[in-house]
Formats: C-alpha cells, sequence, structure tokens
C-alpha cells in the first residue's frame, strides 16, 4: 500500500551535483583538452619550462612570456624587415671642412681673437694628469685628442693661460662666455662656426675626473684660469658646431 503523504511533509528534491561529482567532471574535461591539444595547458601561464623559454625567445614572437626580442650585433631588433619600425629621419649637421689642425680662434663676445699651436703633453704631464701650457697669451691645442671638422672622432681641446694684472684673450672666457655665444675656430682647411653649450668652473684638482674628457666627436672644449680664482679653479667652455 502506497504511503500517504502527511500535511506538513514536503516531498524530497531530485538532489544536484555535490562538489565531488564537479571535481571529477573538470578532471576529465581537462584530460581530454589536454589529450586533444597534446601540451599541459598550466605551462602556458604558470613558470616555463627550458623547452618552451628557448623557443619563444630564439623566434622573438611570445606573448605568454612577453621576451626581449633577441638583438643583432648592430643593435637593431632581429625582425624581419618589413615588420621593423620605420627610420627617424636625422637632420644633417652644417657642412664642415676637412677634420684638420686648429690655427686661430675669433670669439667676438668674449674680445677673444689668439691663435693656436700645438701642444703634446710630455710624459710628466701624462702621468700627473696636468697640463701647464707655455707661458704666452696664446691658445695651445692638445694633439693626443680631437682634431675639428669633419671627421673628427673626439673633442678638441685649446688651453690658455688667464693674467693677473693684464689684459689676456683667455681672461675674458671667466667674465664673458655664455651658451648660446658664436664664434669661429679657423683651421688648415677652412673656418668652423661654434655655438657655445656650457660655460663652467671646476676645483683645479677635480677638473682631472670631470665629464670634459669623455670621448665627444666635433665637441669643442676650451680651458683656462678662472680669475676670479685663478689658483683654484678653471673655467671651460663646451662648443658644438653650429
Amino acid at each position: 500500500m502506497a504511503k500517504q503523504t502527511g500535511r506538513h511533509e514536503v516531498p524530497k528534491r531530485r538532489r544536484g551535483l555535490n562538489r565531488a561529482d564537479i571535481a571529477i567532471l573538470a578532471c576529465g574535461i581537462m584530460g581530454f583538452l589536454s589529450f586533444t591539444f597534446g601540451g599541459p595547458l598550466l605551462d602556458q601561464h604558470g613558470a616555463p619550462t627550458p623547452e618552451t623559454n628557448t623557443a619563444a625567445y630564439s623566434a622573438g614572437t611570445s606573448s605568454v612570456f612577453e621576451l626581449p626580442l633577441p638583438l643583432a650585433v648592430s643593435g637593431v631588433p632581429a625582425t624581419p624587415a618589413a615588420s621593423a619600425p620605420a627610420a627617424v629621419p636625422v637632420s644633417a649637421g652644417p657642412v664642415l671642412p676637412e677634420a684638420s689642425a686648429p690655427q686661430r680662434i675669433i670669439y667676438p663676445k668674449a674680445a677673444m681673437d689668439t691663435a693656436v699651436h700645438p701642444l703634446e703633453p710630455d710624459s710628466t704631464a701624462v702621468e700627473s694628469q696636468t697640463i701647464v701650457p707655455p707661458t704666452t697669451k696664446d691658445g695651445y691645442w692638445l694633439t693626443p685628442f680631437g682634431v675639428p671638422g669633419d671627421g673628427s672622432k673626439n673633442t678638441t681641446y685649446v688651453i690658455g693661460h688667464s693674467w693677473e694684472g693684464q689684459d689676456a684673450p683667455f681672461n675674458h672666457l671667466s667674465s664673458a662666455a655664455a651658451v648660446g655665444d658664436e664664434f669661429d675656430v679657423v683651421t688648415a682647411t677652412g673656418t668652423i662656426r661654434y655655438r657655445v653649450d656650457s660655460v663652467t668652473t671646476y676645483l683645479k684638482a677635480a677638473l682631472k675626473d670631470s665629464p670634459i674628457w669623455d670621448m665627444v666627436p666635433s665637441r669643442l672644449v676650451l680651458i683656462s684660469c678662472y680669475t676670479e680664482d685663478p689658483w683654484g679653479k678653471n673655467v671651460v667652455v663646451s662648443a658644438s658646431p653650429a
């Protein structure tokens, strides 16, 4: 005889999937996908294995690991030319005469018009990193460094004395030289116009370790004693072809 349902008895509902059923079902789906696509799915989002890491790097196209593109010797990314970014046009600099020895500096705003002579530091100067030009009012070009003009591979340095109690061309670098000034350097092959980039004072003891000795092609640097402290400081004028 069928059991009658009481007035307050609620009929039992059909039981749904529990957590264990869901876990078993998920494992089955993952196994199916792994077998179908032939590789562990989690490796794409977890730590890369050596094999997949090497392949992605050499191809230069991995979006999974976000590896940098391998660089060629020239420093250009080793990607096909069609996908390389367009080159940025480089503005041509001023046309310069062939690199040759400087012979004269004409700097009107600093009341400077002086001859320039070649100077090769002796072994004592090289060892001490201290260069003292001859005791004249002219300028002296340091020959072991750069040569001004087309083909320059380093900075050109011209040094000269400032004089106490006398007017001298290099005195005016301390008081009149300013950023933006233009001056001419007469060389054996032509005249080059320069524009002043910076005017800086250095302690004499710190000059040899300053960035003015960095190798910068086509740059010209003028160095003298700073007239307000001739025994303790140097004035340095750095310029580039205008």
